[in-house]
C-alpha cells in the first residue's frame, strides 16, 4: 500500500521541479533531505507542465508556477550568475591546476577570466542606433578575359 507524501515533501518537489531539475536529481534530493525512496516517474506526478501532472492540486499547480516566475525572473539567488564568484572559482580551479603543473588548463582559466573581466560575455548596448548598423561600403567588381593580354 503506497502512502501519501508529507506535504512538506510535495511542495520541496513542486519547487524543484518548477527550478527545471530533472526528476533523478529531484528524487536524489528528497533522499538526501527527507530519507525517502522516490522513483522519477512519481516525481513527474508533480510538474504540471507534463501529462503525468496534470492532476497537481491547484494549490501546488499555483506553486508551482509562482516558484517557476520567480525562478526565471531573479537570477540573484544563483551564484554562478555572479560575476565576482564565478571569478573566486575560476581563481580556485588555475591554482590548483597550476599545482598539478597541468599549464595548459592554467592558461584556459587564466583565459575564461581575463574574459570574465574584460566583459566579453555582457551584450554591449549602443545608445545611438547609427553606431549599431554597418557602414555602408561600395565594392566595384570588374571581370577581365585572362587570355586577352593588356598592352599597358
Amino acid at each position: 500500500m503506497k502512502r501519501a507524501l508529507p506535504a512538506e515533501v510535495k511542495v520541496f518537489i513542486v519547487q524543484c521541479v518548477a527550478c527545471y531539475d530533472t526528476p533523478a536529481i529531484v528524487a536524489r534530493k528528497v533522499k538526501e533531505e527527507f530519507g525517502l525512496d522516490m522513483i522519477r516517474q512519481h516525481v513527474e506526478q508533480y510538474d504540471p507542465t507534463k501529462k503525468m501532472g496534470k492532476n497537481l492540486s491547484k494549490r501546488l499547480c499555483d506553486l508551482f508556477y509562482a516558484t517557476r516566475k520567480r525562478f526565471n525572473d531573479d537570477i540573484t539567488d544563483i551564484a554562478i550568475a555572479n560575476k565576482a564568484y564565478r571569478l573566486r572559482v575560476l581563481d580556485r580551479m588555475a591554482a590548483d591546476t597550476e599545482g598539478r603543473k597541468n599549464y595548459k588548463m592554467t592558461a584556459a582559466f587564466l583565459e575564461q577570466a581575463a574574459k570574465e573581466v574584460g566583459d566579453a560575455y555582457r551584450r554591449k548596448v549602443v545608445d545611438d542606433e547609427e553606431e549599431s548598423l554597418p557602414k555602408p561600403v561600395k565594392v566595384e567588381i570588374s571581370v577581365k578575359d585572362a587570355r586577352i593580354r593588356d598592352d599597358d
